[in-house]
């Protein structure tokens, strides 16, 4: 895909101090008097935006932990007028702030003298409305030098940020401290920022800083300016919503902008699923290129050399997730252990280990002998394509086999002792659901057998099939591939059929990356001796990562083969648990949870964005008691302070679990309650933020520039 750079100009504005009272209609740029009823904050946010990459990427942070927010479009001549009306009203004799945060794309993106900008200001004054500058210039408007002034404008990729003592003291206290900004691609600029130190006299606290290029000292990269009496979060560094930069810091910006006190939770989510565990993968064959015994060579072709797991590779797993602190889901084939059994004189060393260790893992059902359940699959053609009776109709795998092979697993597991959770499946290559090109339908059949065995969750291939959807009684539960195969257990067979799919025709490869709209081809063939470590690891390390920092709970799914001979998955393991723990604080732990407790938070945040988005979920805080109401059956999802607690009938409960400094969760009402009601530990006084020096006026000149961060396409992702 090309990368696009965007580039536009920042401009600031001086704002005349007079026209504050005039564009709220005579609202009060003054603090609320002690005697009116302290005013109602709904929990909404207002994100102003303007194409950028910058505000998209805040938007995508709250839709994506169910944070309810309204967007006014600069570039949509039938938007709203940001007015008194729109920013406030009252409710029951009560003052409402209609919104708890603004989010503009610079500090001023307005015209000047624009009496929008005026209504925006006088509104954060009049409520303490926090506003997030997603990416201003450095300037005294912002309270910070020019650049010009011993700062830096230009690239930041590969910068080493820190975030200071007033950061991990404040919003960022779940970082670690050093974090480095990507950089993917040395020929192209990523992202691009202002580097400057306060200005002399302005209450400006740092709370991302970075060493100045070519200079000394440092410069601020987010920060808090009070001024005015308000408060504005400034950002002088462009990101968008993948890059690691922003997913580090998006947490804290959007705890700044909320007080910690919003809608919707977050948390850092890992899991990985071994999937073919008992059974033996297919190997690649590096000189037909295509996997003998698989559908990807003609049939006949080449002679099979199966991968399968030893004792000793259940050794080191062990050792492995005990060490790690991090426990690995097996999905497993009963059937290859008996088959094994059958050849070698009823011997399974590999089998008989696992059993051995069966508590250090978690299990599922990966169906017996890992058919196809799909259409009946016809091989006799590359690719292969479904099997058709006589009058055309798609042959489809019966219901009996189906059932069978998901009871007569659960039933081997149980004779095992494998500690089992009967209501989870991963059917063989995700067979029975719908696959493109060949099966554009799931298989009907499919429903009728998890019916029969009380299946409740049902994997899915996120590449394919991404958004959870019902099968019967099932909701399905996607998984992230890895690009890390299933037909390889070297390194070198790994790079090796790396290098055919993701090199073109003239470089020896097979052109699929040629032909593909989704992925890019390599420069050149990978080395085979240095293009697992140097290459694929970091890619897939940090397309994992992207995933863990997006608040994104669908596990990623490996084979057995990559935890057998070079053991070729812990390298990539190993990155992104080290890469996690060098990032962030024992505070924001990763979280693991099994297949199942995966689909229940799927389909919970369906549930609780559907009834945000539909507009039925109300929430406000008054003081220190935060309502909030929804549907009946929709548990109530929100992020608060620590010490928040609930509101019961019979007296305060507990709300929420600790993470990243705040306590979030979910909860239903109460008895005859119709919603939820919490009370904070402390709020800040609607109308008294803690006011700065007066905000200077001096316009500052156009600033350089700057490129926009599209997110570069990299081979490999999601296959």
């Amino acid at each position: 895909m090309k990368r696009i750079r965007v580039r536009r100009t920042l401009r600031t504005t001086a704002l005349a101090a007079g026209a504050l009272v005039i564009a709220l209609g005579g609202l009060p740029a003054s603090p609320v008097r002690a005697a009116e009823p302290a005013p109602r904050i709904d929990l909404r946010v207002l994100v102003v935006v303007d194409g950028g990459p910058a505000t998209a990427a805040i938007a995508a942070e709250l839709d994506g932990s169910g944070t309810p927010y309204t967007v006014v479009d600069l570039a949509d001549a039938g938007r709203p007028v940001i007015d008194a009306a729109f920013l406030a009203d009252e409710v029951d004799g009560r003052p409402r702030a209609k919104y708890q945060a603004v989010v503009l794309p610079n500090d001023n993106p307005f015209p000047a003298g624009s009496p929008e900008m005026a209504a925006l200001t006088a509104y954060e004054r009049t409520y303490a409305i926090p506003q997030v500058d997603a990416y201003t210039y450095a300037q005294p408007q912002a309270g910070l030098e020019y650049p010009v002034n011993g700062g830096y404008a230009g690239p930041v990729d590969g910068v080493t940020a820190q975030v200071t003592a007033a950061g991990k003291a404040g919003p960022f206290g779940y970082l670690d401290g050093a974090f480095t900004f990507e950089d993917n691609d040395p020929s192209v600029d990523e992202s691009w920022g202002f580097l400057s130190r306060p200005r002399a006299g302005a209450d400006f606290t740092t709370y991302v800083d970075a060493p100045l290029p070519g200079g000394a000292g440092r410069g601020s990269l987010v920060g808090e300016y009070r001024h005015d009496g308000r408060r504005e979060l400034v950002v002088t560094f462009v990101a968008n919503r993948y890059q690691q930069q922003f997913r580090l810091l998006a947490r804290g910006i959007v705890d700044w902008m909320t007080q910690e006190t919003r809608l919707g939770t977050s948390r850092n989510w890992f899991s990985v699923h071994v999937d073919d565990v008992f059974a033996s993968d297919d190997r690649w064959d590096t000189e037909l290129n295509c996997t003998p015994g698989d559908v990807d060579c003609q049939p006949g072709q080449g002679t099979p050399n199966p991968i399968r797991m030893t004792p000793g590779d259940v050794t080191r797993a062990v050792e492995w997730s005990r060490s790690r602190d991090f426990t690995l889901d097996l999905a497993y084939n009963g059937g290859g252990s008996v088959e094994y059994r059958e050849e070698n004189g009823g011997a399974d060393p590999l089998a008989d280990r696992l059993t051995e260790e069966r508590e250090a893992f978690r299990w599922i059902n990966h169906t017996y002998d890992h058919p196809y359940l799909g259409c009946e699959q016809d091989v006799s053609v590359v690719p292969w394509k479904c099997a058709v009776n006589a009058d055309g109709g798609v042959r489809y795998v019966g219901r009996d086999e189906i059932s069978r092979q998901i009871a007569d697993n659960r039933q081997w597991a149980e004779r095992a002792g494998l500690p089992l959770d009967g209501g989870e499946l991963v059917t063989g290559e995700h067979s029975g659901l719908k696959l493109l090109p060949q099966q554009p339908e799931d298989n009907p059949h499919l429903a009728p057998a998890l019916t029969d065995n009380g299946i409740d969750w049902l994997a899915s291939d996120n590449s394919r099939d991404p958004v959870q959807r019902q099968v019967g009684p099932a909701l399905t539960v996607s998984r992230h591939p890895m690009n890390v195969f299933y037909n390889a257990g070297r390194e070198a067979e790994q790079v090796d059929e790396y290098n055919w799919i993701y090199t073109s025709r003239a470089q020896g490869g097979s052109g699929i990356c040629e032909d593909s709209a989704t992925t890019t081809c390599l420069d050149a063939p990978l080395d085979p001796a240095t293009g697992y470590p140097d290459h694929i690891v970091p890619l897939e390390a940090r397309i994992a990562m992207g995933h863990v920092l997006a608040n994104d709970p669908r596990p990623h799914f490996i084979h057995q083969s990559n935890l057998a001979e070079d053991r070729i998955a812990y390298p990539v393991l190993d990155r992104i648990l080290d890469q996690y723990a060098d990032l962030y604080a024992d505070n924001t732990p990763l979280v693991n949870p099994r297949m199942k407790a995966v689909g229940e938070e799927l389909r919970e945040r369906a549930a609780w964005d559907g009834a945000v988005k539909a507009g039925h979920i109300t929430a406000y805080r008054i003081g220190d008691t935060v309502t909030i109401t929804a549907p009946p059956g929709t548990a109530v999802r929100a992020t608060m302070p620590a010490g928040t607690t609930r509101v019961l009938q019979d007296g305060p409960g507990a709300f929420g679990e600790p993470y990243a400094g705040t306590v979030s969760g979910s909860v239903p009402p109460g008895p005859g309650q119709d919603g939820v009601t919490l009370s904070l530990p402390s709020a800040p006084a609607a109308g008294t933020p803690s006011s700065g020096p007066v905000r200077a006026t001096a316009p500052a000149p156009d600033g350089p520039v700057p490129p926009g961060a599209e997110r570069p396409v990299a081979p490999g992702t999601e296959r």
